[in-house]
């Protein structure tokens, strides 16, 4: 059976990848785009296998006949309240109207569930619209996944390169997890196409301490990397709330204080998954900490030889 899947944020970073995968499984695509948008025709327009469609959140009408006739909407989009929870509401509802049995909305994080009330607003707009989804008469999924490792070598500075060190808060053995986004694209196309997926899938490519990095680090360089205290989660978590106090712009997606939100929950505890369950769709060769590490280094060493 050749599934027909209704991708909304298929322009962004992880709904190319999400698309890639798809395409890959021989599944029909619709993708939905913004009025006066170009950028899905540019990307996707020459491929005969999916079929663009416009419409706009706020017009319910057209969001409607966009997705019907689909199996399944996933929803990839990326921002704060006005997309997470606003946007997915009305994708939500569409998707309801026309009868479409399946939805995936776009968690793609930690374990935000059990997280404290005012520690990550991320986490927390995504639990709001997760209540929606649970009174909503579709089946969903949730793919959990721990943060993106490819953060790790760019906008998560947990790892300090030129000053060999790897920060931790409150314990350098915390187990924290990692998955990248292309692991997380094919998992999501998977549970896509797999009529039977449950409420929450969990996954981690890797499941690692602060201390195992850096140990990773010291093994793939061979100069050792130190583990720096950087203080506590209640510290940080101080922190973060000062930085939002004064941030120019609150509703940035990730700025500096949200990143310190989302390891004030890995480093607790909180957002750590508890039900990996990475066998789900048969074997596969998750990329670890150490592959993405050992990639970037041997990037870095390519560029500054070229």
């Amino acid at each position: 059976m050749t599934h027909t899947i209704l991708i909304a944020g298929a322009t962004g970073d992880l709904g190319q990848r999400i698309v890639r995968e798809l395409l890959q499984r021989d599944a029909r695509l619709r993708v939905l785009t913004r009025p006066g948008s170009a950028t899905a025709a540019a990307l996707f327009g020459d491929d005969d296998r999916i079929d663009i469609v416009t419409a706009a959140y706020s017009d319910h009408a057209a969001l409607t006949a966009a997705v019907s006739g689909v199996d399944v909407v996933v929803s990839a989009v990326s921002g704060v309240r006005p997309v997470i929870v606003d946007a997915q509401r009305a994708l939500l509802k569409a998707t309801v109207a026309a009868g479409v049995p399946r939805f995936i909305p776009s968690d793609y994080s930690a374990d935000y569930r059990q997280i404290s009330p005012g520690t990550n607003r991320n986490f927390e707009i995504r639990r709001e619209f997760a209540a929606d989804v649970d009174a909503a008469p579709v089946q969903a999924t949730s793919i959990l996944n721990g943060m993106f490792t490819d953060l790790l070598t760019d906008e998560a500075p947990m790892i300090l390169f030129g000053r060999r060190r790897v920060l931790f808060w409150s314990s350098a053995d915390q187990i924290l997890d990692f998955t990248t986004k292309d692991d997380v694209a094919r998992v999501t196309a998977l549970a896509a196409l797999d009529d039977d997926a449950p409420r929450v899938i969990e996954i981690a490519g890797a499941q690692v301490s602060a201390r195992d990095v850096a140990r990773t680090m010291t093994e793939l360089t061979g100069t050792e990397f130190k583990l720096q205290w950087a203080g506590t989660t209640g510290t940080l978590s101080a922190m973060s709330k000062v930085g939002k106090r004064f941030s120019k712009n609150p509703d940035e997606t990730f700025p500096a204080w949200q990143g310190m939100q989302y390891f004030v929950s890995m480093f607790s505890g909180q957002a750590q998954l508890h039900h990996v369950d990475n066998d789900r769709f048969g074997p596969h060769a998750w990329t670890s900490v150490r592959d993405v590490l050992q990639a970037h280094l041997a990037g870095r060493k390519a560029s500054t030889t070229a």
